[in-house]
């Protein structure tokens, strides 16, 4: 048995300490009968890792925790993410509310129009003055290119 005190990133979440992404929480399911004896365990709530396919599970409220494999059929298909080198340029269309697709994860993307320069640590920034779509899942950002309708990854 081999315990793990885990970290918590900036926004106070749980983080792998294999892979360093947030855990998901599942809060614990019904008490279960299992080879003729109740599974207490399965009452108390996990921190999963879907890209390692493992949880974590408390050891009497210690702040340390237990690693376990986690079973086939909890798992969630890990959606993969397009290189940047490998997305040509790429026609956008907005729909009603004004998201689209991520080209490069599948995910909804927003919309953020054009605004003035912004003074960022005494600079100017000029990231937000014209036009892009910004993705939250894999935080792409895909500018227009000048003079066309299609629109390219971008690194800021």
């Amino acid at each position: 048995m081999a315990l793990t005190q885990l970290q918590k990133n900036a926004d106070k979440k749980f983080i792998c300490p294999t892979c360093k992404n947030v855990l998901r929480k599942s809060d614990g399911d019904t008490l279960k009968v299992e080879n003729g004896k109740v599974n207490m365990d399965s009452a108390l709530p996990r921190y999963i890792c879907d890209t390692c396919g493992v949880f974590y599970r408390e050891l009497l409220h210690s702040g340390y925790y237990d690693v376990f494999d986690l079973p086939a059929e909890e798992r969630q298909p890990v959606k993969k993410i397009i290189s940047t080198g490998d997305i040509p340029p790429t026609q956008l269309k907005r729909e009603a509310d004004g998201k689209c697709p991520c080209p490069r994860c599948g995910e909804r993307m927003d919309f953020v129009e054009a605004g003035p320069v912004q003074i960022v640590n005494g600079k100017p920034d000029f990231s937000n003055t014209m036009d892009h779509l910004n993705c939250p899942n894999c935080k792409s950002v895909f500018r227009k290119i000048a003079g066309t309708d299609y629109y390219q990854w971008s690194e800021k």
